[in-house]
């Protein structure tokens, strides 16, 4: 239920304040959850390694390149498109605590539960609710009910059971790079040298963070100096 809750403000900020300010701003501020989910970290007593670290300030650069093209400024949404990068950071730490303790299918069933019971209510209280525009806009709410949240947030409950939070959330953050070339695939739209030079940075960030991690302690023992055997 708690993570319900969490997934339910999370997507609420992120949708109101991408009115009021421009889609790839909107990407990049969401997507620096790769950033907060580790800091977060800190105050649950995690401790994340180095390349964790250095892979998701990789991942924030590649995330500017890629979603950022005009001339930066603080636009009014934009504080709320960050509060609700921190629900989707907390949202990350939530799952990977509990997926460990509990059936994941009831998990993400649960959590689908309260987020829709949430929005129903959120939706009757706001606005008036027309059957036409429902049926108009069916496919993309089918869509985005059954591949979006159905398949993508479950796989993300079982993903995290064997993943620690900090780098499931540079994983997820590889969104806005399919997000990019599904763009370019599906609706034919370009990918210019900064949104490439952003995917690779991105790439880079993952592979850092799960290799990295392993690697440098490694490094760190074979730079020890073994003292001379001195017989007696």
């Amino acid at each position: 239920i708690l993570a319900g809750v969490v997934l339910f403000f999370g997507a609420s900020f992120q949708q109101i304040g991408i009115v009021y300010t421009t889609a790839g701003k909107a990407g990049f501020i969401t997507g620096l959850y790769v950033v907060i989910v580790p800091i977060l970290g800190l105050l649950l007593k995690q401790r994340p390694g180095p390349g964790t670290w250095i892979g998701a300030g990789i991942a924030a650069i590649g995330l500017y390149f890629l979603s950022i093209t005009e001339e930066f400024t603080i636009e009014k949404g934009d504080s709320l498109v960050l509060a609700g990068a921190f629900f989707w950071a907390t949202h990350v730490l939530i799952i990977g605590w509990l997926s460990p303790k509990t059936d994941s299918v009831k998990l993400a069933f649960l959590q689908f539960a309260t987020c829709s019971a949430l929005s129903l209510v959120a939706a009757m209280l706001t606005e008036s609710i027309a059957v036409s525009g429902l049926f108009a806009a069916s496919i993309p709410i089918l869509y985005g009910g059954i591949c979006s949240v159905g398949i993508a947030y479950t796989l993300q409950v079982v993903g995290q059971k064997g993943a620690p939070p900090a780098h499931a959330a540079i994983i997820l953050s590889l969104e806005t790079v399919f997000a990019a070339f599904g763009g370019w695939i599906i609706l034919g739209e370009t990918i210019p040298p900064r949104g490439l030079l952003g995917c690779a940075l991105m790439l880079a960030a993952m592979v850092i963070s799960q290799v990295g991690s392993k690697m440098l302690p490694l490094v760190a023992m074979t730079n020890v100096r073994v003292p001379p055997h001195n017989p007696t």
